[in-house]
């Protein structure tokens, strides 16, 4: 039963039962293990077998459960689990660069990656070029006989870009670079990431992989020789391992994803088609809809548009702050991929640290809100944005 369908892979795969033969997965609480003998504890620091664990800093019965199941899921070979999604970003850039070498980034990123890559690789010697991700020959030109990686998000926040990554991958690897998307707006539900080309993957199961706003975690899927080489190496000596309790938080998290993700991209699309053309919008923003600039990429690289969409409000700031203030469904947060509906003003929160220039190259107006979709009635939903449009 090797190809079973993602549903049943998200509630079975990866369980490792005690002998009490538990139905839920076993929540492993503890920081170290015991051996038998010292020659057992040597032969583990050498070279440790499949299930068997030395610290929880380098593994854990509970969180190996949940690298098991993504990796399932994302069809990848390994993976590691981290503290935060940008645990998994600074783990994965700093495993792979060094001084001298060179990067191209997408230049819509998170501010957060952004602050990595302006920030601090610079610090340690790396060269960063930043190009406009969906311009292939932005990439061809910017890539070098020294550049080591090429980094992007798949579907960028909040202005929902969407990035060809078979193209990008074609490019990179031409020149021997590695590529790493980090696809948490597309969800590894909608988008198989190493499949067009992809050699990292990396998700913040921050959002839909818990997606009931519980817990902080991020996990990188990828080849074993990485994932279980470099990769692992740094981050076990730099500390960003998951808690137990956070990788039981995010199996059972996982239980749901394909229901929730899907009932909520439903629910997206939904809204965005109904708040197109209205009056107090300059923009409605979503990978499928008809007027998208990537709408063809999008629906030729994910099985369904993704749980957010942005809306851009004429009348500029003043307007988005009536509007989010106004509304009384959906909740103001900067998270995403939440069961309830969130709403956030990019330009004030997550983008606040750039200049208003960088703003504008990338889009982000001071009108734009962001709406990650949760798992309300669309027609609540509907109601709650066109009263707040009312409003502003």
């Amino acid at each position: 039963m090797e190809e079973l369908h993602a549903r049943t892979k998200l509630v079975h795969t990866g369980t490792r039962r005690s002998r009490y033969g538990e139905a839920s997965e076993a929540l492993y609480l503890t920081q170290g293990f015991v051996y038998d003998s010292a020659e057992q504890a040597q032969a583990r620091f050498v070279e440790p077998g499949e299930d068997e664990f030395i610290y929880a800093r380098y593994g854990n019965p509970t969180v190996r459960m949940f690298e098991d199941r993504i990796t399932a899921l994302e069809g990848a070979q390994a993976g590691f689990a981290t503290a935060s999604g940008m645990a998994a970003v600074n783990g994965v850039l700093m495993a792979l660069l060094s001084a001298g070498d060179h990067l191209v980034a997408a230049r819509a990123l998170f501010g957060s990656c952004l602050y990595i890559c302006e920030e601090i690789l610079p610090r340690f010697g790396v060269e960063v070029t930043f190009v406009d991700g969906t311009d292939i020959d932005a990439w061809t030109a910017a890539v070098r006989s020294d550049t080591k990686v090429c980094f992007f998000e798949s579907v960028s926040n909040p202005v929902l870009e969407v990035i060809d990554i078979r193209a990008v991958s074609g490019v990179a690897h031409g020149a021997g670079a590695v590529v790493v998307v980090d696809n948490v707006f597309a969800t590894p539900v909608f988008q198989k990431s190493l499949n067009l080309g992809a050699d990292v993957v990396i998700y913040s199961t921050t959002k839909h992989i818990d997606g009931q706003g519980r817990c902080l975690g991020g996990v990188v899927l990828g080849s074993r020789e990485f994932v279980r080489g470099p990769l692992e190496t740094w981050l076990k000596h730099t500390g960003a391992a998951m808690s137990p309790f956070n990788a039981w938080v995010m199996l059972k998290g996982m239980e749901t994803l394909v229901l929730r993700c899907e009932a909520q991209a439903n629910t997206a699309e939904f809204l965005a088609n109904r708040l197109g053309g209205h009056e107090k919008l300059a923009r409605v923003i979503f990978p499928f809809a008809g007027d998208h600039p990537q709408c063809a990429l999008a629906r030729a690289q994910m099985s369904l548009g993704g749980t957010v969409l942005s809306l851009d409000l004429r009348g500029g700031k003043p307007a988005a702050f009536k509007f989010l203030n106004a509304l009384k469904i959906i909740m103001i947060s900067n998270n995403l991929g939440d069961a309830k509906s969130l709403a956030t003003h990019p330009a004030t929160t997550t983008h606040q640290r750039l200049s208003a220039d960088q703003r504008t190259l990338l889009g982000i107006t001071d009108g734009l809100v962001r709406i990650s979709v949760g798992l309300e009635h669309q027609h609540d939903l509907l109601e709650d944005i066109s009263q707040a449009l009312a409003a502003a």
